[in-house]
């Protein structure tokens, strides 16, 4: 299982959002080059993270786009759900459930379990928790490595 590249933008970008000062809207292009990713694709990412109320959009001349909550109330997994829909290891657990064999089944506790900690570890980090860890990594000199943290934050 892998998250998709779509996912992992989205993630990026929010981090990106929930670092600015709050209210500040981007255009599309800055966020673009902000985050490294293709202006055509993140488009559709940030109309998908809309459609879920996650950001708002403004058209015009200073509009953008701008976090619809606080950085502190939108978790990883609302980032990742909005995204690829629920999250949901096999067909067995997650939002449906339905499995004729679980009762006979020696791997369905194992799926639960997996599940549980997945949706716990995701839901359990806010976009403000890693806007504040990717600040606090870049602010880190140059001895500590991060100079791969800065460099991808300069492209």
């Amino acid at each position: 299982m892998q998250i998709t590249r779509a996912a992992d933008y989205a993630v990026r970008v929010m981090v990106h959002l929930a670092a600015a000062p709050r209210g500040q809207k981007y255009p599309l292009n800055e966020l673009a080059v902000a985050t490294g990713v293709q202006r055509s694709f993140l488009s559709k990412i940030l109309q998908r993270l809309v459609h879920q109320g996650m950001l708002l959009s403004q058209r015009g001349s200073g509009g953008g786009f701008v976090l619809n909550r606080a950085p502190d109330q939108i978790t990883l997994l609302d980032v990742v759900e909005a995204i690829e829909g629920p999250t949901q290891l096999n067909h067995c657990v997650g939002e449906s459930g339905q499995c004729a064999r679980k009762e006979c089944c020696g791997a369905h506790p194992t799926w639960e379990r997996a599940q549980s900690t997945l949706t716990q570890v995701l839901g359990g980090v806010s976009i403000a928790q890693l806007a504040e860890e990717t600040a606090r990594l870049l602010a880190l000199p140059e001895s500590t490595g991060s100079s791969i943290a800065k460099s991808i934050a300069a492209s």
